[in-house]
């Protein structure tokens, strides 16, 4: 493309960022493949202030893989393991309660739930992982369980998993993760994961969740084999359920760490297509109120920077954190409040505590509350 044109087809989606008007698949592939970066950061911020102002959301949470012995064998994970394998371990119900009240003694409000897909654990068992935490802590926010994991739990049943979200809402699930969403696109998918749950089955088990009065997250795993149409492809698609429903609360795009896993020949993504997938994530999901730079995955300095290229949610403290440090991750497992807020404010944004669904969380010295929605947008 000659710098003329170019130029002339930035100056067109400027105007149309500034109008807050949609995107087209198009354009997006032209801001990945053909604008620098810092340009991408300013029009960014600009949607990121529009929607959030110079607030930056942050959680107290705690992470809980209950097991990772996994069915399938994903090309780019180092988190699973073999039924027989040493590395193997599945969690008794003591366990898991005693992350919980774990959890709960160090002031979370959140307990993140994923694991692997067990060959021999019944459905029950899962069930059981939600039920008997939200009976022992029921202020706690269950965050339970990717599509992918919902789609086996059909498989296991024979049930509708409009059924099974159903009866796990009943139990005390209280929203899902965007997890399993990887690249929607086959090329790609089929490749990294072809035998798990499909880009049609994820977004259909998400529009339940969304019908049945659950929120949820989406993500997208990029900076392995994936080109920037698949990238984009994979943002309208989740941009079109979004309009549908409305139930998704946060993007989180999620850099592949190729360590111990089937595609450790591939770099890790560098920290400019790091930021760039972030701005241009920023721009092109119009309707989703928040971005999250997870530190986790992104390292903390460019969580930080993050902050300025769309971003306005850091994740939270993040403690027992097990699948992207078995893949290289070389972030800490944990971080405290007084570094988060210190990250946020370093960047000049104003920290705000929010509990799962974006409300603001208050404390006193002996118990937490929820207040109001924090979004301008």
């Amino acid at each position: 493309m000659d710098q003329r044109k170019a130029d002339e087809q930035l100056a067109a989606i400027r105007a149309k960022v500034e109008a807050g008007q949609r995107l087209s698949f198009d354009e997006g592939v032209f801001l990945y493949d053909h604008v620098d970066l810092f340009t991408l950061g300013e029009l960014a911020n600009l949607v990121r202030e529009r929607k959030n102002g110079r607030f930056t959301f942050y959680n107290v949470n705690t992470h809980l893989n209950p097991t990772n012995v996994c069915v399938y064998r994903c090309t780019f994970c180092a988190f699973r393991a073999d039924l027989k394998s040493p590395k193997g371990y599945v969690m008794s119900d003591e366990q898991i309660l005693e992350r919980a009240a774990e959890a709960e003694r160090r002031g979370a409000t959140e307990l993140h739930i994923v694991g692997g897909l067990h060959h021999q654990l019944p459905y029950e068992w899962y069930l059981n992982v939600v039920r008997i935490i939200h009976q022992a802590h029921p202020q706690l926010h269950l965050k339970a369980y990717t599509a992918v994991e919902w789609d086996w739990f059909a498989r296991l049943t024979g049930r509708p998993t409009r059924d099974l979200l159903a009866e796990f809402k009943e139990a005390g699930l209280g929203s899902l993760p965007g997890g399993g969403a990887e690249i929607f696109h086959p090329e790609v998918r089929d490749l990294i994961c072809e035998h798990k749950a499909d880009a049609d089955t994820w977004l259909r088990i998400h529009r339940e969740a969304h019908q049945l009065g659950l929120r949820s997250n989406a993500t997208m795993l990029y900076g392995h084999i994936e080109k920037t149409p698949h990238r984009i492809d994979h943002l309208c698609r989740l941009r079109e359920l979004q309009d549908e429903t409305g139930g998704f609360q946060t993007f989180i795009p999620l850099a592949f760490h190729p360590d111990n896993t089937r595609l450790a020949h591939i770099p890790k993504p560098s920290v400019l297509m790091d930021l760039k997938t972030m701005a241009v994530s920023r721009l092109m999901l119009d309707n989703f109120p928040h971005l999250k730079a997870y530190w986790v995955m992104l390292g903390i300095q460019t969580a930080q920077v993050a902050q300025s290229f769309g971003a306005d949610d850091l994740d939270g403290t993040v403690v027992h954190e097990k699948i992207y440090h078995d893949a290289g991750s070389d972030a800490p497992q944990e971080l405290s409040v007084a570094e988060i807020r210190r990250l946020i404010e370093e960047a000049g944004r104003i920290p705000v505590e929010r509990d799962t669904l974006y409300r603001e969380v208050i404390r006193t010295p002996e118990r937490w509350q929820t207040g109001r929605t924090l979004q301008l947008v």
